[in-house]
């Protein structure tokens, strides 16, 4: 059974590429959204090992979807990877501070 991992990024490109590269390892099982609505009812639908989201995103930026999850009985196990073109210290600090397990300097976008 492929791990499940669930992508949150406005670049559809990236996303489209990312989920390309990953399922066909046979690994994995990929979900891709461009943005967080509706968030919530995504992981518990989907029921990923690890979300890779994006920092920077129209509507709902990635600091704010980690302080959701982190509220949620299920959002708040499943390990979160920022991924962002546009890094800057005080959002990785931001990002650490709210619970992520590392943050991804995305060279693609």
């Amino acid at each position: 059974m492929p791990n499940k991992i669930l992508v949150v990024d406005d670049e559809v490109d990236f996303t489209r590429l990312l989920k390309s590269n990953l399922e066909e390892t046979g690994k994995y099982e990929v979900l891709a959204l461009p943005n967080a609505n509706d968030i919530i009812s995504q992981v518990h639908a989907f029921k990923p090992e690890i979300i890779l989201l994006d920092i920077i995103m129209p509507g709902t930026k990635g600091i704010e979807v980690c302080e959701m999850l982190n509220k949620d009985i299920i959002g708040k196990a499943i390990p979160i990877i920022i991924i962002s073109a546009l890094a800057k210290d005080a959002d990785k600090y931001k990002a650490y501070k709210v619970g992520v397990v590392d943050y991804m300097e995305n060279q693609l976008k």
